[in-house]
């Protein structure tokens, strides 16, 4: 069964329409979007961090973040992948505990956070990957990777730099077995439509404000657009929307303007 999940998602990727994943956080959120129809389910590691009381940026232990991926897996019946950052360290340990959790995909990144050196040495993240692979064959499940290089996310080296940087880091993740390259920061649909082109496997978008409509984003060539922590902070938007409401006027209207029944939510995670 998860051996075909990992088939099926992987298939997503190549079409015909771009696949579009509204970030989840937790098991609400993911029947959420199953309910909605679409045909797979991606967590994001910022939403999950937040939380549980964690800053984004490899806060969170490995153990924590796949505890809510399981529980997750366990209540949908779509494929789920799993944003895990730049894989807490151990990478084996990491697709060994994936593959266990009942999930079939894997967001990769290549972004450290540190100033001097931002993004991963490419041979070694390139190594890393291949272990990735490697190590779901082992288990019979090919985990379909999501490699993410973050040149336009962190904004590394020159503007006019960013293109091809970003393109050879994609192209390499690729070649070392990614199954998707992943490319957070660009929103622009000329920029978008080049790295479609440039990049030699399904490219990955995250969607933000700027960025064009899914019809836009097909004709562009994009096979997959995520949404990060964005639908969790307008969750939490709403949410201090309610407070302020609360605390400035004494009403709470905007609960009763948008909150889900108490009986369909209850329904909704049995």
């Amino acid at each position: 069964m998860q051996a075909e999940k990992a088939s099926t998602f992987l298939r997503l990727h190549h079409g015909p329409k771009t696949l579009v994943l509204p970030n989840v956080w937790d098991v609400a959120s993911a029947r959420l979007v199953e309910q909605a129809g679409f045909p797979a389910i991606a967590t994001s590691s910022a939403a999950i961090a937040h939380s549980l009381g964690y800053p984004d940026g490899q806060r969170i232990a490995r153990e924590e973040m796949l505890a809510v991926v399981r529980r997750i897996a366990a209540k949908v019946s779509v494929p789920v992948s799993a944003d895990l950052e730049a894989a807490y360290g151990d990478v084996e340990a990491t697709a060994r505990g994936l593959v266990e959790a009942g999930a079939v995909g894997l967001n990769f990144e290549d972004g450290t956070g540190e100033g001097a050196n931002p993004l991963a040495n490419l041979t070694e993240q390139c190594r890393r990957i291949e272990r990735i692979r490697a190590t779901g064959e082992k288990l019979g499940v090919h985990i379909v990777i999501n490699a993410r290089t973050d040149v336009y996310l962190d904004q590394v080296g020159e503007p006019a730099t960013r293109f091809e940087h970003t393109v050879g880091r994609l192209n390499a993740y690729r070649q070392a077995g990614a199954d998707c390259l992943f490319a957070p920061g660009v929103q622009d649909a000329e920029t978008i439509g080049k790295l479609a082109k440039a990049v030699n496997g399904p490219l990955n978008i995250l969607a933000g404000p700027a960025t064009p409509p899914i019809a836009r984003i097909e004709q562009l060539g994009v096979a997959r657009v995520s949404f990060g922590s964005w639908p969790h902070r307008a969750a939490l938007g709403l949410f201090s929307r309610f407070v302020a409401e609360l605390s400035g006027l004494g009403t709470f209207r905007v609960l009763a303007d948008l909150a889900i029944p108490y009986s369909e939510l209850n329904k909704l995670v049995e």
